[in-house]
Order: C-alpha cells, then sequence, then structure tokens
C-alpha cells in the first residue's frame, strides 16, 4: 500500500530540575507523541523517468526486450506489482504502447504536475496522521503502466497508473487535483483491512460499496474532495432513485451494477457504489459525536449494515 516520513521538534530553553524529575518519572506511554511537521510518506516518481528514458531513446517505440529488461526488471517493486493483470510483461506493454501511443505522448503533461502533487499530498498525509493516529504509511508510487489501471494498492503502498490517470478527464480538469484526490482515496485503502479488498473477497453490493465509499470519504477529509467527484454532477437530480435501486440491490454479490463496471456517461454513470457508499458513510461520520472513533468504525467496517442502519441515511437525503 503507501508510506510515510516524521518531522522532530527543537526543544528550547532549560528544564528546572523539579520538571526534570516529573518527565522522569512519568511512564512512557503517557508523554504525548510529537505532531509531525513533515509528510510521512515517500512519493516515489522514479519510474516514470525510467520509462521515458527508454521510450524517448527507442523513439516513441520501445521494443518488448528492452522494456522487461530495463523498465520490469530494472525498475521499482511497484512496477513489478503492478504487473500481474496489468502491465503483464514487457511484450504486452510493447504492445499497448504500440497502439496507444498517444496516451503516452499526452502523459507527459502529467509527469510536469508532479511536483506540485508531491507538495499537496505532503499536507494530506499530515491531515492524516492527525485523524487516524495509527495509520499505516507505505509509500506512493507513480508509475506507467498497460494503459488499464489508474490505480491500485499492493505490499509496496500505493500504485498509481500515470498514463491512466493523466487521461481520466471526467475526474476533473485540474491534473494536479485530479491525482492528489485518487492517491488520497487508494491511501484510503490503505487503512482498511487487508481482507476487505474486493478481490479477496467481493462481499455484497452494500460491503463493497462503503469499502470505495470510506476510501472516497477519507480522500475528501484529507485532500479537500472525493476522487469520483463527477458523480456528485452526473446523479444530480436523480439521487432518490438512484439510492431506492441501491437498497434493492445491496444485499446481492453481483456488482456489476454498481463497481468497476467502468465510467460510463452522463446519462448512465458507471462504479454508481462509489458514489453511495461515500453517502452513507459521510452520513456516519457527520451524525457521530466523536468522529476519530466514526473513522476508525468506517475504515474497520466490521459490520456494513450495523454502519447504514446507525447512519441515519435514507435515499435521496441530502449529504453537506
Amino acid at each position: 500500500m503507501q508510506d510515510r516520513l516524521s518531522g522532530v521538534d527543537t526543544m528550547k530553553g532549560l528544564l528546572t530540575i523539579a520538571a526534570l524529575m516529573a518527565v522522569i518519572s512519568c511512564p512512557v506511554s503517557a508523554l504525548a507523541a510529537p505532531e509531525r511537521t513533515s509528510s510521512p510518506v515517500e512519493i516515489r516518481t522514479g519510474d516514470v523517468a525510467l520509462f521515458y528514458q527508454i521510450y524517448d531513446a527507442a523513439a516513441g517505440a520501445p521494443a518488448g526486450p528492452a522494456l522487461q529488461r530495463a523498465y520490469i526488471d530494472g525498475g521499482s517493486d511497484g512496477v513489478r506489482q503492478f504487473v500481474p493483470n496489468r502491465i503483464v510483461s514487457g511484450a504486452h506493454l510493447a504492445e499497448v504502447v504500440a497502439s496507444e501511443r498517444q496516451h503516452y505522448e499526452d502523459a507527459r503533461r502529467c509527469v510536469e504536475a508532479l511536483p506540485g502533487v508531491k507538495e499537496q499530498l505532503e499536507q494530506a498525509f499530515l491531515r492524516l496522521a492527525k485523524l487516524v493516529p495509527d495509520a499505516a504509511f507505505p509509500p506512493v508510487t507513480i508509475l506507467i503502466g498497460a494503459d488499464n489501471s489508474g490505480g491500485t494498492t499492493g505490499p509496496s503502498g500505493v500504485l498509481i497508473g500515470l498514463e491512466v490517470a493523466c487521461r481520466a478527464d471526467w475526474l476533473g480538469s485540474d491534473v494536479t487535483q485530479r491525482l492528489v484526490h485518487l492517491i488520497a482515496h487508494e491511501y484510503g485503502h490503505v487503512e482498511q483491512p487487508a481482507e476487505l479488498d474486493s478481490e479477496v473477497e467481493p462481499g455484497t453490493v452494500l460491503r463493497a460499496s462503503l469499502v470505495e465509499g470510506v476510501a472516497e470519504l477519507v480522500a475528501e477529509l484529507i485532500s479537500g474532495d472525493v476522487s469520483n467527484a463527477h458523480l456528485a454532477v452526473w446523479t444530480r437530480g436523480r439521487e432518490k432513485e438512484i439510492d431506492e435501486r441501491f437498497l434493492r440491490d445491496a444485499n446481492d454479490t453481483d456488482l456489476s451494477h454498481w463497481l468497476y463496471n467502468g465510467v460510463g456517461t452522463p446519462s448512465d454513470p458507471g462504479d454508481l457504489g462509489y458514489w453511495v457508499g461515500y453517502r452513507i458513510a459521510r452520513a456516519y461520520y457527520d451524525k457521530s459525536a466523536d468522529k476519530r472513533a466514526a473513522l476508525k468504525t468506517l475504515l474497520a467496517l466490521k459490520d456494513p449494515q450495523g454502519v447504514l442502519t446507525s447512519s441515519g441515511w435514507t435515499p435521496g437525503m441530502t449529504i453537506q
């Protein structure tokens, strides 16, 4: 999944004997941890530079063996974890680059946005550290894939396919903000138990939608917006009808009508489970007096039905 960094405060002045003795006699567990002043997450972009070095040396037509040897074998663990079901192999990546060359050319504009993305994410991860004191902070690896995945998590942390994220204009016109919110969403998944991974155990429509919806809530809390902000626009005026349809399907195990079914169109949006799941999670969070405890419950998601019941969410309700 993802990473972090930590800052150390400098103490100035002299402690009195009494104050020093008080500190010495105080149990370690009672001492407050210093507040982070620098991002706890390492954001890695070296694989992008490596890919374009190989790409440019081959005049935009890199061969499979070169990509396998220099990029996949020579790149980071994140690249290799992007191989199963995504990059597949150097030969496959070469075929995709040849057939979708314009996507790889266009992705260069996102390379230019990466310094700004890093800067904003530093603040986002500091907010996460305050919201979830025991949060995990593995690294974020931004890489080039086979034009089929914008982001996921793995043993190396958050993995972002830049060429896909760069062309996902429906997520927002500002490339920097788009990447920030997408990475923040994926980092929400980092804080969830591994058993909630839909590839491990899909579960019901309600459970899977809350898994994604809680990640959207985390993205909003730490970066200022959800990753799929377009869904609020595309569903406007149809909230109650969509919510009622969701409730009818909530206990189904066929996720195909609600999740991982593509972006869709403004008149027929895909991935609506992200949007409804977020609305339920947000309602639960807003209703709770103890926000840290609420977020902890949402991330653990031991009882999806209990979260739905306790949230006070009803079809068509307005979410602030």
